[in-house]
């Protein structure tokens, strides 16, 4: 009986850093997404974020080496970002069937965000909470057969003028995947 107890005592310890590693490398449970933003020449301009907790998903894009100025943001529909016009992407995310933009009464799609302000360093970030999208599996879930990609658009979105705001062409694109590293902070 006291070889059992000493060899409890002595594995003791090591049950309990098994069970804190695996703790931690199931996090929270909190589904995580990025994107690497590129332009049409292929150049990394930024990378966006994507973190779900309590029913709402944070996105954070951080931008670089683009055109001073106010930028729609959105999430489109397909993941697929073929340059040199991101087309591939399709239309907005908008599993609702909604118009286009915050300030239309019909509106608006689950992937419309706000818009990136870019500085004349060419720097930018957007970071932005929305319940209006998820990273699991549901009708609003970016993740559906064809997934999803973060376009950014040549010039603001108006947030009201159906199909895209008139933002523009787009001018970088990111496919939106699913990510184990729970460490990366958005940056680059």
């Amino acid at each position: 009986m006291l070889i059992r107890w000493a060899l409890i005592l002595m594995l003791l310890p090591s049950l309990v850093l098994i069970a804190a590693g695996c703790a931690s490398a199931g996090g929270s449970g909190a589904a995580r997404a990025a994107a690497e933003l590129r332009d049409a020449s292929g150049q990394v301009v930024g990378r966006a974020e994507l973190g779900e907790a309590g029913g709402e998903v944070r996105v954070v894009v951080e931008a670089r080496d683009l055109p001073a100025g106010g930028k729609g943001v959105h999430i489109h529909e397909t993941g697929s970002c073929e340059a040199p016009d991101f087309k591939s992407a399709g239309g907005h995310f908008n599993p609702e069937g909604r118009q286009h933009g915050a300030q239309n009464p019909s509106g608006s799609h689950a992937g419309d965000l706000p818009n990136l302000e870019v500085g004349e360093d060419g720097t930018g970030r957007l970071e932005v909470t929305t319940d209006r999208v998820n990273l699991g599996a549901s009708q609003s879930s970016l993740f559906d057969a064809d997934g999803s990609a973060i376009v950014v658009h040549a010039r603001p979105d108006d947030l009201r003028t159906d199909p895209a705001g008139n933002s523009g062409d787009r001018i970088a694109c990111g496919l939106i995947e699913k990510t184990r590293d729970r460490s990366r902070q958005a940056g680059y």
